[in-house]
This record gives C-alpha cells, structure tokens and sequence, in this order.
C-alpha cells in the first residue's frame, strides 16, 4: 500500500489503527470514539491515522467490516436458495456486536458525507457480494427471475428488511424463522409472473 507521495505506507499501523478502533468502539461507543483516541490506543500518531482515515466514520466502516466474507456462494440453481443465503449472510453482517454499535452513526454521517457514502457504495458494489451478479443472471436465465430486477434491488431489500427488523426486533430476532419468513417475501416480489 502506498500513499499519494508514492512512498510504502506501514500494515501494521492500518492493523493496529483497525484493531483499536474496533476495541474502542465496543468500550466506548461509536459517539464517544475518537481518532485521537485510536491514535493513541494504536500507538502511533493522529497525522497517521488521518491519513489513512479522513474521517472518523471512514475508520469504523473499515474497522466493523474489514474482516466480512461478503463474496455471494456460488449460485445453486434456485432463487429461494440463493436468497435465503443472501439474506442470511446480510442479517449475521449487520447484527454484529461492532455493526450493531457503528451502523446507526455511519447512516447518520453517510447521509451527509458524499465521500463517505460513495466509499461505502464502491465497497460493498467493488468487493462486497461478489458473484451476486451471476446469481441473479442464472435466476433470469431460468425464468425464475423477473429481468427487471437487478442486483443493486435485491441488496436493498435484503439490507433494508435486516435493518429495519434490527431496530424493530432487536439483533435476537433475526433468527432462522425470521430469515426464512423475509426471504418468502423477497421471492415472492421479485419472482417472474
């Protein structure tokens, strides 16, 4: 990894920095974590976070869903399968103890941050749910899928049923009648008539 200046930037300054904003967060709280905080739990400098991290939210999305296999299985010939995984996948992601204390704030912060939201975007649309494309072609292909539904659709109403039923439910909610209950509905309303 270099930066801008093109000289090697150290890993194991972005792991630390990583790793203490994690643990801060699960001691103090998305509202009360600082960079300078970080900074110093990480040992090194806050110049050297800010950096790498414009921003405090930029850091906390890094740090909750650095370590997440959001690559989608490989598809397995039925829709409801395929979205039952997706579904899945989506609520164990977002109701992560650090997710469960970062998602709110950085909601809040993507909304009037366009850098931080179109990071967030290039993220999970670059790496996150790789192959999700193909899913969804194969769906198509079978004549299960309506071709009007694309990719971006689909992760909107899994992402947004796991958040809502989050705040609703509480992270415990989100269990296997819940998953199983939300991906009839997504099948449902995305299938082709």
């Amino acid at each position: 990894m270099t930066n801008e200046q093109g000289r090697p930037r150290d890993a194991r300054i972005d792991a630390a920095a990583l790793d203490a904003a994690a643990a801060l967060l699960l001691e103090v709280g998305y509202a009360d974590l600082t960079l300078a905080a970080v900074a110093a739990r990480a040992g090194t400098s806050r110049p050297a976070v800010y950096r790498r991290w414009p921003t405090k939210a930029h850091l906390v999305h890094e740090a909750v869903f650095r370590g997440d296999d959001l690559d989608a299985p490989a598809p397995s010939g039925d829709l409801a399968t395929d979205v039952t995984e997706l579904v899945r996948r989506t609520a164990r992601m977002l109701t992560s103890p650090l997710a469960r204390l970062a998602v709110p704030g950085l909601v809040g912060e993507a909304a009037g941050d366009p850098d931080l939201n179109r990071r967030v975007l290039e993220r999970f649309e670059g790496t996150g749910w790789r192959g999700l494309q193909e899913t969804v072609a194969a769906a198509v292909a079978r004549g299960e899928l309506d071709e009007h539904v694309d990719v971006l659709h689909l992760l909107e109403l899994a992402i947004g049923a796991c958040l809502a039923a989050t705040l609703i439910r509480g992270p415990e909610g989100l269990d296997d009648g819940w998953v199983e209950a939300t991906t009839h509905l997504i099948v449902e309303g995305v299938r082709r008539r």
